[in-house]
């Protein structure tokens, strides 16, 4: 039987990627002259092993005459045995066969390259290897390299994939792949050029199209691979930022990034706190999920109804920005790069507003100025959904006509944050629970400065806070959203510590649907 490896499955979920096929794939884009993507790379990958399979089939066979039962061989015949991983031996000896079952046959002595003598059936008409045989010589049933690419090329592309990125041959910008040492040079006074064009767009976003016209590359460079350069070597300077969504390149000059962008404000940097999550019981869990804190470990869900409503709290009223939470994070661009630039519509009015998505450090930077303008509260709803063209963001304020509601004020006295009841004036709606008034915030600054300096625990904070939210209840409760937006006023928490705190804490007593109050 001719054995064909690649139609074995076994062959795929073991399937390695050798130096020959670095070398076959790199020859590949030295002769495409071009970038190419990860797919196709694998395609051409599964296409050549079984291109060389065959080839190695058609060497072997050509090594003598194909073993078959059936045929009839003499001594000194050289034969190949497919089924031996295309072994060759020299006939040796002939007997006849001695088995009454099999009818008349003669049996063959082969010798073999390692000295090894072995012995095989001729002559035999009714054996399994003739049927077999002529079967695979027909290619009933083998499937084609595109059909082995639709059954193992995720196995495939995740091991080659693999490969590529260990090896300094090649290179990977925007999801396409190709030889480090062809690229076309781009020198320092490229890319001077580059920042100028950018410098005069405002920073940017610009596209590797927009930039490479301006730099008089030699025409004989195919434009493609010029684009797959020049991104090469602006990635490789500290002047520039790639800032596009999947699959998109945009540039933008990294001086000219938004400070928070680049270095996030310290109001949006957790405090690091251990705690026991079993602590917490299942309709605490579900208030975890309902306030969906970005720094909550939730698992995002496969997909959100939009528009996306959350309550803001303190630390993102202040730094502009909105939490890149298990649910928004299915709502805003994605790609490779740390930092997305895309744009904020008020929903509203229609106004734009330069935004950025910061994933390694879990939020969304651009509204700094429409918080101040439309003096937007903590505790304010606000929707999130996607805008009918791509890269657009819509953002809505549930307002309404501005006026005094009894609120919780924050103040700072004497040091300490306090609370009171209080009217204030009100532009939109808010969350009850989670509402907080603030007429200074930089008031803030000097507790949350000492907390982080003197690394004051969690537990301490809340103990503070707690009772200055109960004082403003009649029945002295708190619940624990209210403590977890109070809390994050002066010390960025998400609310599993505040809750694990609080049953830990033996000062505090459940009461029911959240609630908490002081025991005794």
């Amino acid at each position: 039987m001719i054995r064909r490896n690649t139609q074995d499955p076994a062959y795929w979920e073991d399937f390695q990627v050798t130096d020959e096929d670095l070398d076959y794939l790199a020859n590949l884009l030295v002769e495409r002259e071009v970038p190419l993507p990860l797919d196709e790379l694998a395609r051409e990958l599964v296409a050549f092993r079984c291109r060389r399979e065959e080839e190695r089939i058609t060497r072997e066979l050509s090594k003598g005459t194909l073993y078959l039962p059936k045929n009839r061989y003499e001594v000194g015949e050289t034969l190949v045995f497919p089924a031996l991983e295309y072994a060759v031996g020299e006939v040796t000896g002939v007997r006849e066969g001695r088995n009454p079952e099999y009818g008349t046959f003669r049996v063959i002595q082969v010798r073999f390259p390692n000295g090894e003598t072995r012995e095989f059936a001729s002559e035999l008409a009714d054996h399994p290897l003739n049927e077999m045989q002529q079967a695979q010589e027909e290619e009933e049933g083998l499937l084609s390299p595109e059909e082995l690419y639709a059954a193992y090329g995720d196995r495939v592309r995740e091991v080659l994939n693999a490969r590529l990125e260990a090896a300094p041959t090649f290179i990977r910008l925007a999801g396409q792949w190709f030889v480090k040492d062809l690229l076309a040079e781009i020198h320092e006074g490229h890319l001077n050029l580059a920042e100028a064009v950018l410098d005069m767009a405002g920073g940017g976003p610009l596209p590797t199209e927009a930039l490479i016209d301006h730099l008089d590359l030699p025409k004989e460079i195919n434009r493609q691979l010029g684009i797959f350069s020049l991104n090469y070597a602006l990635q490789e300077d500290e002047r520039f930022d790639e800032v596009g969504p999947a699959g998109e390149v945009l540039w933008y000059l990294r001086r000219l990034e938004p400070s928070e962008v680049l270095d996030p404000p310290v109001w949006l940097t957790p405090a690091v706190v251990e705690y026991d999550h079993r602590l917490l019981d299942e309709s605490m869990l579900d208030l975890e999920r309902q306030l969906d804190d970005e720094w909550s470990e939730l698992i995002a869900p496969p997909e959100v109804e939009e528009p996306v409503t959350i309550v803001l709290i303190c630390p993102h009223r202040r730094a502009g920005t909105l939490p890149l939470s298990s649910r928004l994070s299915r709502v805003f661009p994605t790609g490779r790069t740390h930092r997305i630039r895309f744009t904020f519509r008020d929903a509203d009015t229609g106004e734009e507003m330069e935004g950025w998505v910061v994933r390694e450090r879990r939020y969304v930077y651009g509204l700094k100025e429409w918080y101040e303008r439309y003096d937007v509260p903590i505790g304010a709803y606000l929707e999130i959904s996607r805008g009918p063209e791509p890269g657009v963001i819509l953002i809505r304020r549930q307002a309404q006509r501005t006026r005094r509601e009894w609120v919780r004020i924050g103040t700072v006295l004497d040091g300490r944050l306090t609370f009171e009841m209080g009217r204030y004036p009100i532009s939109c709606k808010m969350d009850e629970l989670m509402g907080i008034a603030v007429e200074d915030l930089q008031s803030l600054d000097e507790i949350g400065e000492q907390l982080r300096r003197e690394r004051v625990p969690l537990e301490e904070v809340v103990a503070e806070v707690f009772p200055e939210l109960a004082k403003l209840s009649p029945q002295g409760m708190v619940h624990a959203s209210t403590l977890y937006s109070a809390v994050n006023l002066v010390m960025r928490v998400p609310p599993g510590p505040i809750l694990a705190t609080l049953v830990r804490d033996d000062r505090f007593v459940a009461i029911g649907d959240n609630y908490w109050r002081a025991r005794g």
